[in-house]
């Protein structure tokens, strides 16, 4: 920079007209080209300047917090995506979980319903055997109130039979002990 500053006062001092122009072009007039040097090297010092202190900073610091933000962003999704692959393992495990409870309920319930309907159909069949003895039991004593109902028939008829072929009455005790022996032998079978 200051050897910038030196060539720009030699060429200040080394020419008295600098800032005046003759008829003609200046800019190829050889005597002009000190003052031209000088206003270049100027206007290039201070617009050279003005970039590098100025606007480049400012450019480079904005790119630096755009390049910052970037990063952040970049770091924020990446941990955004291991938390969201993190609640997708846990809504997994926690739906796999409630699978499985739901299949042990499920057994379980259907044990116990099991369980529930082997207990009623012992219970029913137990009823059902019940009635079934106490139908055979009504049976039988039908069967037993039938034999005495047809000995009495039976002990009536013969009497009324043998009275109407011998033209007597018969002895009932007699005709009692034969229908007696006769349903023991011919009804035992019946009952």
């Amino acid at each position: 920079m200051r050897l910038l500053l030196i060539i720009i006062g030699i060429f200040i001092t080394s020419q008295v007209n600098l800032l005046t122009a003759e008829a003609g072009m200046p800019q190829l007039d050889p005597t002009y080209w000190a003052s031209q040097a000088f206003w270049l090297i100027l206007i290039f010092s201070l617009l050279y300047l003005t970039l590098s202190k100025l606007f480049i900073p400012k450019i480079k610091n904005s790119i630096d917090q755009r390049e910052n933000k970037i990063k952040d962003d970049l770091d924020e999704a990446q941990k955004l995506k291991i938390l969201a692959e993190q609640k997708l393992k846990d809504y997994e495990l926690t739906m796999e979980n409630a699978k499985k409870n739901v299949q042990k309920i499920l057994f379980e319930n259907k044990n116990k319903l099991n369980s529930e309907i082997q207990i009623k159909k012992k219970e029913f069949e137990k009823k059902i055997e019940i009635e079934i003895k106490n139908a055979e039991k009504e049976v039988m004593d039908l069967k037993k109130e039938s034999l005495k109902d047809i000995s009495i028939i039976a002990e009536e008829m013969a009497s009324k039979v043998i009275q109407q072929i011998s033209g007597e009455p018969m002895n009932q005790s007699s005709v009692k002990a034969a229908i007696l022996e006769s349903t023991k032998k011919n009804l035992s079978k019946y009952l």
